[in-house]
């Protein structure tokens, strides 16, 4: 008698998987789960959007924090490089005028620094006034109504 395949299953082992699903329920519908609530997922919707909401006032609230700390620094070092500008600019108008003093007196060497200082002076003015006016173009509220004074 010729010896049986161990790779076929017997009778028995064929059908130990009936219990499993596969995708498909072979022995009957599926198990639907009870529909959820309206009030529920209203509920998850309006937490959700509180939970977002927060979320966007803490970063603007961080944002507007990290803001001030750079505008405060920026401040702060900027008053430091402009007090030194100005001590440089007043040893340069002292060097300039101990320098042309013995060239043409001290009283035209005095006015010739003046009249140079203050051409730069008016030139750094221009072009401020200029910037302002970048700037109040980008906060206009309308930028498509141009005007001549703005």
């Amino acid at each position: 008698m010729p010896s049986p395949d161990p790779n076929i299953p017997t009778v028995s082992d064929q059908r130990s998987f009936d219990g499993v699903s596969h995708g498909y329920a072979p022995d009957g519908s599926p198990v639907t789960p009870p529909p959820v609530p309206l009030e529920k997922i209203v509920g998850d919707v309006v937490d959700n959007l509180s939970a977002t909401a927060k979320a966007e006032l803490a970063l603007l609230e961080a944002r507007g924090e990290l803001a001030l700390h750079g505008a405060s620094w920026a401040a702060a070092w900027g008053g430091i490089a402009a007090c030194a500008l100005g001590v440089a600019m007043l040893a340069l108008a002292f060097g300039a005028i101990l320098a042309l003093a013995p060239h043409v007196g001290p009283l035209l060497a005095t006015l010739i620094v003046v009249v140079a200082l203050l051409l730069v002076a008016a030139f750094a003015g221009w072009r401020a006034h200029n910037s302002y006016g970048d700037v109040r173009t980008a906060f206009r509220r309308d930028l498509g109504i141009e005007r001549t004074d703005d």
